[in-house]
């Protein structure tokens, strides 16, 4: 969770329903090459940027955890944001994939963590019609009250309810 009472100008911070700051400008790692991300996170952070986003699908939340590190600055005075990728719907994969960004990361929590993009027919064609979905949102959704101290923030963004009554 981000403790740090200034943030550079270009980090303002907004606050969420729950309590929880967030830098307004993050600094997105898609398209930079693992072992080019440290560097790059590192010059980030170095120029003031405070919030790093992530995913497991970029293949390099290593290097952001490194990034980290390398430039110096305590764990709570950056916002990490990871994603769930899209191969872990299942109730039973999330909380796996979670340990696995945490490891990545080299980190015992992360400030948010989302679903990449709701993609429930993955599996089997027919993961949405058949109710499978609401039982992978709770699960993800658990994550932050099971584990408060991993897991500063959960949830999604603009969900709505579709005739199968799924979050997405």
């Amino acid at each position: 969770m981000v403790t740090s009472k200034t943030f550079p100008p270009m980090n303002a911070p907004i606050e969420l329903n729950d309590g929880t700051r967030i830098p307004q400008l993050g600094f997105g790692v898609f398209k930079i090459e693992p072992e080019k991300t440290a560097a790059a996170v590192k010059v980030a952070l170095d120029v003031g940027y405070r919030h790093i986003d992530t995913a497991q699908m970029y293949g390099n939340e290593r290097g952001v955890g490194e990034g980290i590190r390398d430039a110096g600055l305590d764990r709570g005075d950056v916002f990490i944001t990871s994603k769930l990728n899209n191969g872990f719907h299942r109730p039973d994969d999330a909380r796996r994939a979670f340990d696995d960004t945490l490891s990545a990361l080299g980190s015992d929590y992360v400030d948010l963590f989302l679903i990449h993009w709701p993609l429930p027919t993955l599996y089997d064609g027919d993961f949405v019609s058949t109710g499978r979905c609401q039982a992978a949102w709770s699960r993800f959704s658990g994550l932050g009250r099971l584990m408060p101290t991993v897991l500063a923030g959960a949830g999604v963004c603009g969900r709505r309810r579709n005739r199968s009554g799924c979050a997405w």
